[in-house]
């Protein structure tokens, strides 16, 4: 059954009532703290279910990453985000950079004072082989 929202316009409380299809519209309801029947229907948030793939393309819209080495807030809200649409932690260190980047530090003084920012990266050395 359909859960719909609803607010007492006499005391203010928000409930929920459960009611079939055929129910809403014609059962009259009634505030769960007071019994008032001066209630008000509220729309609560609706959900709109994307693929993983359609999230990040939305993200990484080449259009919105114009710019994006000049302001390195954009960056780490750009980052942000995309950590989030992804549901996964990526450690201690994504959340420090993303946050250094957000309080406008250049992204190459966070690489130099993270010299392990990107772990191995399956060279055979130094900086010299790239």
């Amino acid at each position: 059954m359909p859960t719909y929202q609803y607010r007492c316009l006499d005391c203010q409380r928000r409930f929920e009532v459960f009611l079939t299809y055929a129910e809403y519209g014609q059962k009259q309801i009634h505030c769960t703290r007071c019994g008032s029947e001066h209630v008000q229907r509220r729309i609560g948030r609706i959900r709109v279910a994307k693929s993983e793939e359609s999230r990040l393309e939305s993200i990484a819209d080449p259009a919105s990453l114009e710019g994006m080495e000049e302001d390195p807030k954009a960056l780490g809200q750009m980052m942000r985000k995309m950590s989030n649409e992804m549901g996964e932690d990526l450690g201690p260190e994504f959340k420090e950079v993303v946050d250094r980047l957000e309080s406008g530090q250049d992204p190459e003084e966070i690489e130099k004072s993270l010299p392990d920012l990107g772990g191995d990266m399956g060279g055979a050395g130094g900086e010299d082989d790239f």
